[in-house]
């Protein structure tokens, strides 16, 4: 399909930010250009220089403890488990997926342990994040596998840590930001098609942060806001082609929600209500849009939060008003205070 123009009204590509932001931002930037190679390679000794991870605190911050896991020893595949000291059990779970292009980050990432341990504190509930693999090693659909080795693992008691608050398997939380939300979102798709087999947990609930989808055409704001932080479309064109099966083009299930083959488990009574958050200096809203509207098409609740004066992965800095806003709409859908409408 042929690109769409432009719009000709030119506009801010972000918000006012303070200088502390901004190198942040720029040093999100940078560790992704630095690091990715063209011939879709990712070097990955530099990598763990520039991220080398954050360890697990048993000591509480924050009101927090963590643990690092064994998911699947086989795999392998661990995770993070946050959980807020003090309360009583048994504890919702919200199964997390980090950002970052399916290429970069990870659990351990200082930014999403920090998100992690801020969602565990406001919604008064467990955080398992997933440290799926990583492509371009482990393309499509490895990190899908990891999401829904993670929902099997919630749902056998006997593998959960005994020294702490017993967790809540049947009030399960899917949840994840940019590449994350859209592997939360295909997990969710496979809990739908094979929900009976599950034990213990049930899908509350599937919170979109900003997901990553996209298609072959370019949409209005991907050309708009090109230059706006975190995302531009080099970048997502180069993690596309490093996660997609060789010789996938964006039309493929796990990029494009509208799909056809991306409607399996949609209409099942077993696919959870939805929140997805949408940012106005986002590029890719109109496939998150698209998605919202793929949603509700199939007769699925979704309730989308938008914040206008919000940039991609917005919400993983602190100091931005919007960041404390979502985790207060967290806390309300965990708790079930607004229904998931």
């Amino acid at each position: 399909m042929a690109d769409l123009k432009a719009p000709a009204k030119a506009r801010r590509l972000a918000p006012p930010m303070s200088w502390r932001t901004r190198l942040s931002i720029f040093a999100a930037g940078y560790l992704t250009d630095a690091t990715c190679r063209a011939d879709g390679t990712i070097n990955r000794r530099l990598l763990t220089y520039l991220d080398p991870g954050v360890p697990p605190s048993a000591a509480p911050r924050n009101g927090v403890s963590s643990r690092d896991i064994d998911v699947d020893p086989a795999t392998p595949l661990r995770a993070r488990l946050f959980h807020p000291v003090g309360l009583p059990g048994p504890l919702p779970v919200v199964l997390f997926f980090h950002g970052g292009g399916f290429a970069y980050l990870s659990a351990a990432s200082l930014a999403y342990d920090a998100a992690c341990r801020r969602i565990a504190r406001y919604c008064g509930a467990a955080v398992l994040s997933v440290d799926y693999r990583r492509s371009p090693e482990h393309r499509f659909p490895a990190a899908y596998d990891d999401g829904f080795s993670a929902l099997r693992f919630l749902d056998d008691p006997k593998k959960h840590p005994a020294d702490v608050a017993p967790l809540d398997a049947s009030r399960c939380f899917l949840a994840g930001d940019s590449a994350g939300a859209n592997i939360a979102h295909h997990v969710a798709r496979r809990y739908a098609m094979s929900s009976p087999s599950f034990a213990n947990v049930r899908i509350s609930g599937l919170i979109a942060i900003q997901p990553f989808f996209g298609g072959e055409e370019r949409t209005p704001s991907e050309l708009q806001l090109e230059g706006a932080p975190i995302v531009s479309i080099s970048r997502c064109d180069w993690m596309w082609r490093a996660f997609l099966p060789p010789g996938a083009d964006r039309t493929h299930e796990a990029a494009h929600p509208a799909s056809p083959a991306a409607a399996a488990g949609i209409d099942s009574p077993a696919f959870p209500p939805a929140v997805v958050v949408v940012g106005g200096y986002d590029p890719l809203q109109d496939w998150q849009r698209r998605y919202c509207e793929m949603l509700t098409s199939k007769g699925k609740k979704v309730r989308v939060l938008e914040y206008p004066e919000a940039i991609h992965a917005f919400y993983v800095f602190p100091e931005f008003a919007e960041s404390k806003d979502l985790m207060l709409r967290m806390k309300e859908f965990v708790a079930g205070s607004d229904g998931g409408k």
